[in-house]
């Protein structure tokens, strides 16, 4: 599997990010949509797996959330969710370069729709930031506003 894989909740799944060796693995997901939160353009060997395997490709181009003047895009986080959320691109896989802090960001904001409790949720992000923890993160995850959210198909889990 690819650097930091985990099930986030059924028919969604989170990790770094995967290159041809993760291909088998990931065709055994059976994925239907990959959600990419990271700007640069998406590896061609990627691209040409996803179009052989009908997979949808979502592009969030969110630079890392890097002090001073870096910030999360909070529409792009919203964005992301409705995708998420919607159990047609299920089963769906969420990463970044490393897995830690743009997919955290995204899974954490998704545990705040769960609502788990902020220990819960930074306790998870801390697994698989290990030690390179940013402080930004985790503060745009606790200001996250899910009220803001209107998702009308809404998975059975959440």
């Amino acid at each position: 599997p690819p650097l930091n894989f985990a099930m986030v909740a059924p028919g969604i799944y989170r990790s770094g990010y995967p290159n041809a060796k993760n291909h088998a693995f990931m065709k055994k997901l059976k994925l239907k949509t990959i959600i990419y939160l990271c700007p640069e353009d998406y590896m061609a060997e990627n691209v040409e797996f996803c179009a052989s395997n009908n997979i949808k490709v979502f592009q969030f181009g969110i630079q890392g959330n890097k002090e001073p003047f870096v910030d999360i895009p909070e529409e792009a986080i919203r964005d992301a969710l409705f995708i998420l959320l919607d159990s047609q691109h299920h089963p769906l896989l969420i990463h970044c370069n490393k897995g830690k802090h743009r997919t955290g960001c995204l899974v954490g904001c998704l545990r705040k729709m769960q609502q788990w409790s902020l220990t819960s949720i930074f306790d998870e992000y801390r697994r698989f930031a290990g030690n390179k923890v940013r402080v930004l993160d985790q503060q745009f995850i606790e200001l996250f506003h899910t009220s803001q959210l209107q998702i009308d198909k809404r998975p059975a889990w959440l």
